[in-house]
């Protein structure tokens, strides 16, 4: 039977009849609105939408999905589908609901909330959660993706903080998913990325007893790059799990949002978050300041609360071209090559930035014990490239110029990558260099049993 893409061939009657959320089609008010990404880049066609209001909502849309032959994609209110989607998104929004339980420091979280209220919720209680460094990226996405944050070194990735799941997978059931039941499909969520085995409607995750962090970041011209990125591998060679940092080679867009010192500026940004005792923290950073003055210091203590501050990404929805992937080790070659490529002698920049992440810590540590597919735990230094375009050319010239960043420093590359730091089709193939080589073969087989139709076609894949 061939696969329907065509909105006319899909009648959306009898799904308004089944669910209580939106059913829209191209014709309909909301579509628009609906099918949009945190990601402008992506850009989507589906034949139907459906936002659903819960969890059997969501098992009927997989069902009639399935005997439409449609294929399903999912988003929720952050960073948007694998790839573009013609078939039937499930817009997760409205499903945005968090609960915490402070005695068991936990949270239930929605499939459609993003990590800005699990994180409020959870800071009410003295608590936080394992998030990112942009509180609107949804929380679920970020969690399957492995998710590393500012507390990464000491506690691990987001995704070894999930207790369960709730999945309806691809046949329409919804199954609960823990280390005693699913066991397969519970490890294989735990960064084995998205859209590929069914739709997350909750997740149950721990919760940190973080209130309080020693936070920010030093700041030095882009012509001491090498020397600065030199002093701070030596530096954090030595660093308690209790910071979690990176060094950022950044241009400051020519903006009214960026303060005057740094707008239209280039940088190289010493950055990071320390989660233990704050006057420790201090001491720590301190002998790094002593080593490097910087020309702007921002660090100071924040409740983690406000850890978006840290690096004051963009909140709202951005055109964002991204790559990135795990390196070997981080020298003045490395840094050599990455300031050339972010701080070029002429013509525009071809990123915004490029953030080497220091991680293992807890990362490492927890491999052992973690029912995880999450690869690379065992790498320390990770790079993201970030470009933000303003139409079709841009997008090309920024893509080609990671290109080259990403060529320059192939003997530099363990060939390792990270779901969450990269785009399109590159996530959607990148699941041999981003999962646990060991298990690669049982996620295939497991993709294989609950989506023989490749009904979540436009998720990350295993079976490459």
């Amino acid at each position: 039977m061939p696969v329907r893409t065509n909105p006319s061939e899909v009648s959306s009657d009898d799904l308004r009849e089944l669910v209580r959320g939106s059913v829209l089609t191209p014709s309909d008010a909301g579509y628009g609105e609906a099918i949009g990404a945190w990601k402008l880049t992506a850009v989507h066609t589906p034949s139907i939408v459906i936002v659903p209001a819960d969890a059997d909502d969501v098992a009927a849309a997989v069902r009639y999905a399935a005997d439409a032959r449609l294929g399903i994609g999912v988003q929720s209110t952050g960073s948007g589908p694998v790839c573009q989607i013609d078939g039937m998104l499930v817009v997760t929004s409205r499903m945005n609901g968090v609960t915490v339980d402070p005695d068991a420091r936990t949270a239930t979280i929605q499939a459609g909330c993003t990590s800005g209220p699990v994180l409020a919720a959870a800071h009410k209680h003295g608590l936080a959660p394992l998030i990112g460094s942009v509180p609107s990226v949804g929380a679920v996405g970020f969690t399957l993706g492995g998710g590393v944050g500012w507390l990464s070194r000491k506690y691990g990735p987001a995704c070894d903080a999930v207790r369960s799941f709730n999945v309806v997978t691809p046949d329409g059931c919804l199954v609960h998913a823990s280390a005693t039941d699913n066991r397969d499909l519970f490890a294989a969520l735990r960064g084995g990325g998205g859209g590929a085995l069914g739709v997350v409607t909750t997740m149950e995750i721990d919760l940190f007893p973080v209130t309080t962090v020693y936070a920010g970041n030093l700041l030095y011209p882009a012509s001491a790059a090498a020397e600065v990125t030199q002093s701070y591998a030596r530096w954090v060679a030595g660093a308690p799990d209790d910071l979690t940092s990176s060094v950022v080679f950044m241009n400051f867009r020519p903006s009214p949002d960026v303060p005057e010192p740094m707008r239209g500026q280039s940088f190289l940004m010493v950055r990071g978050c320390w989660s233990g005792d704050l006057a420790e923290g201090r001491r720590f950073v301190d002998s790094f300041r002593a080593a490097m003055p910087p020309v702007i210091d921002t660090w100071q203590e924040m409740p983690f609360a406000e850890s978006a501050s840290i690096s004051s990404d963009p909140a709202g929805p951005a055109p964002v071209v991204a790559t990135g992937g795990w390196l070997t080790g981080l020298d003045g070659s490395v840094a050599a090559i990455v300031a050339a490529g972010t701080f070029p002698a002429a013509g525009p920049p071809p990123v915004i930035f490029t953030e080497i992440r220091h991680l293992g810590g807890a990362i490492s540590r927890n491999v052992t014990t973690s029912e995880s597919v999450m690869g690379n735990r065992d790498q320390q230094f990770l790079f993201h490239a970030i470009a933000i375009t303003t139409d079709h050319s841009g997008r090309l010239a920024a893509t080609a110029g990671q290109a080259r960043l990403g060529e320059a420093l192939s003997d530099h590359r363990s060939g390792g990558t990270h779901h969450n730091f990269l785009d399109g089709n590159a996530r959607r193939r990148s699941t041999r260099s981003s999962t646990d080589p060991a298990q690669h073969d049982r996620l295939a087989a497991l993709q294989g049993r609950l989506d023989p139709g490749d009904l979540m076609r436009y998720g990350v894949t295993h079976a490459n």
